[in-house]
Parts: structure tokens; sequence; C-alpha cells
């Protein structure tokens, strides 16, 4: 699965400058193993950054840089293309600018790069449509996201010596200002830093005409640490980019849309039953414009049978789905963050941990699926998971239109 989508830019919005997203993702983390594919609220860490990178419609090219081959295949499917980046570059000693500038030599298409930390999941679109016009339409070389802090700081002092005295930084301890008072200072958050070719990138991710973005606090989070995860997870569900919706939704046919028995009457036909509820939440998703593809290694009249009941078509897959679901996607020119996909299998962790979004019946807790259904397989589970995938949607579009707001106002 190349998972390669063409971004939409527009030449003339660009000035006729190739500009590209580049997300550096080295496999040997040592705070978190394979920190950059672990999964936070249901999605690899580097999936919040590309879908956030892809939806802005802003580059010509979106890319991951690096030396792991599980986070290559986990890139591809989120839509990036890959830079294998070389042993050079992939110490632990290794400057993100070194890694850069060897990406810069390999793509020398590229005039503008904008290089997005993979650990800052609550990026949103909007933030790189504003930041990216300060170069296309400002002028600028490189701009930078910082966030805005009100904290007090102290110079550090080494009290073993018992005459060393600490001193203040950025306040007078006799006139402490109140917060509303004080219009804090400006810190590097670390979420992007985007640069023309032709200027900074010699030896710094800043140079020539600089500018900065200022992003909100509720969405500067950084993950370094472990005990970072948690905190991350409670605000990504919160204000993280949930992308578009999909348009696309797999479901297993057998212990999702039914029971997963098949029932023989006396004249030797195979039946099974369907729940209203599905058939009801399929009704919902089709009139909401996502496409669904029941799947099951089913029999001819089978298919026939539930296409009637359902209006969907029906595909036959073999014991591994994910080929032919990602030849269906690849037809369809979409990537995994368009998709749902439902299953009750271990054969489905692939999709299901892939998958935008995906789900479970409450019967077979599947670990790789990010909700898990309160009803069973053949007792609701798909219409429930239908209400879900809506949900979603609709917070999405909700989000799209506040970045429009925010956009317009500030």
């Amino acid at each position: 699965w190349k998972g390669d989508r063409k971004c939409s830019v527009s030449m003339s919005r660009t000035g006729g400058r190739h500009v590209a997203a580049l997300v550096l993702a080295r496999g040997g983390s040592k705070g978190i193993p394979l920190k950059n594919i672990k999964l936070l609220a249901g999605v690899p860490l580097i999936g919040w950054v590309l879908r956030a990178a892809l939806d802005s419609e802003m580059f010509d090219s979106v890319w991951v840089s690096t030396d792991d081959d599980e986070i290559e295949k986990v890139a591809k499917c989120w839509g990036a293309k890959v830079h294998r980046r070389s042993p050079e570059v992939s110490k632990d000693i290794t400057s993100s600018v070194e890694t850069i500038q060897e990406f810069l030599r390999k793509n020398p298409e590229v005039d503008i790069v904008c290089h997005i930390q993979a650990t800052s999941p609550c990026l949103h679109p909007s933030h790189l449509q504003e930041a990216l016009k300060k170069i296309l339409e400002d002028g600028f070389d490189s701009v930078f996201s910082v966030v805005r802090r009100h904290q007090f700081r102290w110079k550090e002092s080494c009290f073993l010596s018992g005459n060393e005295c600490t001193t203040p930084f950025n306040i007078d301890p006799r006139r402490r200002p109140r917060r509303q008072d004080w219009d804090g200072e400006l810190y590097e958050n670390g979420s992007f830093y985007i640069s023309s070719k032709d200027d900074p990138l010699t030896d710094s991710l800043q140079g020539g005409k600089v500018a900065y973005y200022e992003m909100e606090a509720e969405h500067s989070v950084d993950i370094d640490v472990d005990i970072d995860w948690p905190v991350a997870e409670q605000r990504i569900l919160r204000y993280g980019y949930f992308g578009r919706g999909v348009s696309l939704m797999f479901c297993k046919v057998s212990g999702c849309l039914t029971d997963g028995r098949v029932l023989l009457s006396i004249n030797g036909q195979d039946m099974v039953s369907v729940h209203s509820k599905d058939l009801a939440g399929i009704k919902k998703l089709q009139k909401d414009d996502v496409e669904v593809r029941p799947h099951d290694a089913v029999t001819e009249s089978l298919t026939t049978k539930l296409k009637t009941l359902t209006g969907c078509e029906v595909m036959a897959v073999g014991e591994e789905p994910l080929q032919e679901v990602q030849a269906v996607m690849e037809k369809k020119k979409l990537d995994w963050k368009d998709v749902a996909y439902m299953g009750n299998d271990p054969t489905d962790a692939r999709c299901l941990s892939l998958a935008g979004l995906s789900a479970v019946p409450a019967d077979v807790p599947v670990e790789a699926a990010k909700y898990t259904c309160l009803l069973g397989g053949g007792a609701g589970a798909v219409g429930e998971f239908a209400e879900h995938v809506l949900l979603q949607k609709e917070t999405a579009k909700c989000q799209m239109k506040q970045d429009r707001i925010d956009r317009l106002n500030f």
C-alpha cells in the first residue's frame, strides 16, 4: 500500500515553490521505545500530525524521515512518503538540522520545508495554514511555533558553597505582577519549524527574516517521557484534530453484522439474522455519504441476500482481509484516516490498528481497536459504531468551522 496521497496545493498559492512537510521519526527513542508509532488515543503518534498536515492542503508533499521498517509502514498507511535516512543521521547525537539537510540534498525540488515534530499531537491544519502564510505571503524566511507562558524564572545556583544566592531573570520580587497585568513570555513549543531552503538550514532552524506563530496553550503538547503520555491523551481527546471524518466503513459480517451463527432451514437454505438497529445505523451512514462495505468469506447466495437487506456491496475476503481492504482504498484513492473498520477477530487486528476509526463488538474485544462497543455482534454493535462514526464526523465539521472563525477574527 503506497499511501501516497496527492496534496492539493495550487502553484499560484505557493508562487511556484515546492512546499514539503517533514516529520522526523527515528526508531531508537530512549524515553519511550518506538514512541512515534505508539497508539495515543487510538491513533499512532505520527498519525495525528500527518492528518493535520495532509488536511491543511498546504503541501506539495508530506514526508516522514525514518530509519525503522515499522515506522515506514505506518507512515505510508497514513498517506506520507518516506525518506529513508542514512545511518550517518540516525545516531543518538544526530541533530534535527543534520537530518533535514540530508532530506533536502536528496530532494532538491523542495523549496520550503516544514519540520513538524511527531511529539506534538494537538496540531491543527489551521496552525500550519496560518504559519505558512507568513512565508508565502508576508515574505518571511522562517517561521516557528511558540506558546505564551506566565512563569517567573530564577537563576540556578550552587548552594553547596554557601555563598552564592539566586537572582531573578524576569521579575522584580518586590513588584510581582498579576497575571492579567503581564503579557508573559514566548517559548518555543516545538510543534513546527518552517524554513526557506535558500536561507536558514545551514546551522539552525531559524534564519533570515524570522517570524513566530503563537499557538494556544491547549494545543501546545509535547511528549518526551512516559509521564507525559496520559496527560497528552486527555488533552488530545479534548483539543485534538480528528480529521474531516471517514467516508468509507468496512464491516465484518460474521460476528459483527450478525451474531456469527448460520441457521439451516429444513430445505437446506442458509439463514442469518440482522438486527434492526444495525440496519438503521447503516442507513444513517449512507445518508451522511459514508459508504459501507460489509465483508466476509460468505456464499454467493448469502451475499445477494445481504445486499438486498442492507443496500451494500458485500466483499468476499480471505483469512487476512488487509490486502482486499487496501485494494478498495487504493481504487478510491483513500488513506487509512478516511476509513472506519469494524472487526471481531485477531486477523482483523492490522486493519483495526490502521483505520482512522475502528471498533469491535462487546463480546469479542481485540486490543487493536480504538472503540469497544457496549453491544454484542448481531445485537446492535454495528448501529452503535455507526453512531460513533457520525459523532466523530460532526465533531470534525465543528472543528473546521471553528478554525475558519478563528482565522477570520484573530
